[in-house]
């Protein structure tokens, strides 16, 4: 399969300056009271740095895809001794974590699309632990606040006249959700489909937006595709995966009618819980994290096990959206 991936990368030459917030990220000099909490510096998505882009498009026929990468960084302490719960865009190592997921999904989804993922301030692991919806609300605004940036930036620079995609997974697909609730009528009318892999879609999101509507089949267009994994049901984790909307990826089935992916895995939506239940697949390859992930669930296979189903379905929507009547 042919791919043209273009890795924007370059390390930073000088730290710009001013202080943003409460400091800087890399190695400002900033003075931090014992036990202050930072927020590294903002990204500037004019910069090709912030950014991973990909255009497998040479026939001028697929998708504008915008990605949001999952959560790579755990809480970390700057020279000057402040905690910081958010990744640091400026800093070549955090972007270095973050592109090995980007580049990899980009492998899948830009064949035939255009493909862009920015790097934002991601707020870490910890957070996420704390399994308080409080605590991940207000930690939230600054990441997201980044991916609304980024994706303004994006949607005034492109072609509106081709189909838009997009997707999250993980912290990524709470960002798609608040996209969703971000952007207008106008763009919601180019979408094609949202993805959000490994998160949520709750009562209070689909009560606030009308712009997100569940897939209930595999080529339906404007909707929004959700699910997550888990072993049993008794497994589902309530911070991420107590979806109220969920659809089968294998068969684009939201009844409970199982479909089998890879001649050997079984993957059975529950109607009831939202999840994907899955047998023949024992996910050993994603190693359990604190006792909170990978435990039961399979939160780490979302954008992995079903790549080919993803990859087809992009291409079965945009396919769709551009057969519409305009």
């Amino acid at each position: 399969m042919r791919r043209q991936i273009l890795l924007f990368s370059a390390i930073l030459l000088a730290v710009l300056c001013g202080v943003y917030v409460l400091c800087r990220g890399g190695n400002a000099p900033f003075q931090a009271a014992p036990g202050a909490e930072c927020i590294p510096q903002e990204p500037d998505y004019r910069d090709s740095v912030m950014w991973i882009l990909a255009d497998g498009d040479t026939a001028g026929t697929g998708a504008d895809i915008f990605y949001v990468v999952s959560t790579w960084e755990e809480d970390w302490t700057t020279a000057d001794g402040a905690l910081c719960h958010y990744a640091d865009v400026w800093n070549p190592v955090h972007r270095e974590r973050m592109s090995r997921e980007m580049l990899r999904v980009a492998a899948y989804m830009a064949p035939g699309n255009r493909f862009y993922a920015p790097f934002y301030r991601h707020t870490t692991m910890e957070t996420w632990l704390t399994q308080s919806e409080d605590t991940i609300f207000r930690r939230t605004r600054v990441p997201m606040g980044d991916v609304c940036a980024a994706f303004d930036l994006f949607q005034s620079r492109r072609d509106r006249s081709r189909p838009l995609i997009i997707a999250g997974f993980s912290q990524g697909g709470k960002a798609v959700v608040e996209l969703l609730k971000h952007i207008g009528d106008d763009t919601y009318a180019q979408l094609a489909a949202a993805y959000v892999l490994g998160y949520k879609v709750t009562p209070a999101d689909t009560a606030v937006c009308r712009r997100i509507r569940p897939a209930l089949s595999a080529d339906d267009t404007g909707v929004t595709v959700c699910y997550n994994t888990v072993k049993d049901v008794k497994y589902v984790q309530p911070v991420i995966a107590s979806s109220c909307i969920a659809i089968n990826p294998v068969n684009w089935r939201t009844d409970a009618t199982p479909a089998t992916l890879h001649d050997t895995v079984t993957v059975t939506l529950s109607p009831e819980y939202h999840v994907l239940v899955v047998s023949g697949y024992s996910g050993s390859e994603y190693r359990p994290y604190r006792n909170f992930l990978n435990v039961g669930d399979i939160h780490s296979c979302e954008p992995w096990l079903y790549s080919e189903c993803l990859q087809r379905n992009i291409a079965l929507r945009t396919s769709s959206w551009r057969s519409r009547p305009r």
